[in-house]
């Protein structure tokens, strides 16, 4: 039986292990295959052509062959585009990767959510003053893609719609419910509808960043909550990472000592 094989894939790095003293397992991102799994042999001796070209959120394509559910790299290519994150965008580009980690099953496909992944990854790069816009989009456009995310239009128990001057709270279970007094975090009902609306655009991500700019305070907590209910986490492993950090840099920045920056791309990055 011949065995199957896939060329020039378009794939991005999510995390990477060690299998033997010269090879890694890697979890890749790509388009049309979804998440999954690849040996790189030899990858980790001076020599290898793959050394320099596996890291992550860099656009690559991967070829590779196989059956089975840990598959053979064969080949990989920068496709270049933009530069590595760096800096607190690194952290927040290898959160992005902890989410797909978490919530993609392998071999799922989900090519709009990879192309949302490159945007982003790429936006990362460039603008490092819209870093919480970018995130709050991904995680809109993630828990829609996977089927996690409520209707934002109406109420979760009664479909009644929204009242847009209301206030609403996102829930796991039931979607949006009306806020109580003692919710300190809640959405409007108009906002709520033009969250819902930016992400059913046919180029959504942009949109999306814009309808989420004047609810952050209240948006980045309720998501915060859906996401920790959905992977089984009570904090992500990347924001405890940036925690620590930042907690570094206030010592440091009182002293008046440059503050470090993380050395590792995959330092941050959770294990499968």
């Amino acid at each position: 039986m011949a065995t199957r094989r896939t060329a020039e894939e378009p794939a991005f790095v999510l995390h990477r292990y060690d299998w033997s003293e010269s090879s890694l397992i890697l979890e890749v991102f790509t388009r049309h295959h979804g998440r999954i799994a690849l040996v790189a042999k030899g990858v980790k001796k001076p020599t290898s052509q793959f050394r320099p070209v596996l890291l992550p959120l860099q656009p690559l394509q991967l070829s590779w062959g196989g059956d089975a559910e840990v598959r053979t790299l064969k080949s990989a290519q920068w496709q270049g585009g933009h530069v590595m994150p760096t800096g607190d965008a690194l952290l927040s580009g290898s959160y992005l990767n902890e989410l797909l980690m978490r919530l993609l099953a392998r071999d799922d496909p989900h090519a709009a959510l990879f192309d949302h992944f490159q945007f982003a990854v790429a936006l990362l790069a460039e603008r490092a003053d819209a870093q919480q816009l970018i995130l709050r989009a991904f995680e809109l456009l993630l828990l829609k893609d996977v089927g996690l995310l409520p209707d934002l239009s109406h109420e979760g128990s009664s479909l009644a719609p929204l009242d847009p001057a209301a206030g609403y709270v996102l829930t796991p279970e039931h979607g949006l419910r009306a806020a109580h007094d003692d919710d300190t975090h809640a959405l409007s009902g108009e906002q709520c509808l033009g969250l819902q609306a930016a992400m059913d655009e046919a180029s959504p991500f942009v949109a999306t960043m814009r309808a989420c700019a004047p609810c952050l305070p209240a948006l980045r907590p309720q998501l915060r909550h859906l996401l920790h209910y959905h992977c089984g986490l009570r904090v992500f492993k990347t924001r405890q990472l940036m925690l620590d950090v930042q907690a570094m840099r206030r010592p440091v920045a009182s002293a008046g000592v440059p503050e470090p920056r993380p050395s590792d791309p995959f330092s941050n990055a959770v294990a499968p």
